[in-house]
């Protein structure tokens, strides 16, 4: 069974921090790249940062320095420290495979971060 089960976001200041979490069911976790995504109201989804299955990460510029990604393969899990944040992170954040837009038939429901004092 295809689960993506994203958790962590809340409501918090800005220069505050979250960490998100990610489920992910073994068929789509293992061996795969994985990435975490964001989509702001009006605005297209975007692959924020992404870990591959030996732990090298990357990250879009906007967030470099600020969040960091990693993955725990024994838990097929993935997280998302995001440490000062700012009013622009605000968005539902989602994991998947690190992959194009286009290739991903499947998302779970995301979890809401919104930065605001």
């Amino acid at each position: 069974q295809v689960q993506l089960v994203e958790s962590g976001g809340g409501l918090v200041q800005p220069g505050g921090s979250l960490r998100l979490s990610c489920a992910a069911s073994g068929s789509i976790f293992r061996l795969s790249a994985m990435g975490w995504y964001r989509q702001a109201p009006g605005k297209q989804r975007e692959l924020v940062a992404t870990v591959t299955w030996g732990g090298a990460t990357n990250y879009v510029d906007s967030v470099k320095g600020r969040f960091t990604i990693s993955r725990d393969n024994a838990k097929s899990t993935v997280y998302l420290q995001m440490n000062s944040l700012k009013p622009e992170d605000t968005a539902v954040y989602y994991c998947n495979r690190a992959l194009q837009l286009s290739r991903l038939d499947y998302w779970g429901q995301g979890t809401q971060v919104t930065v605001s004092s």
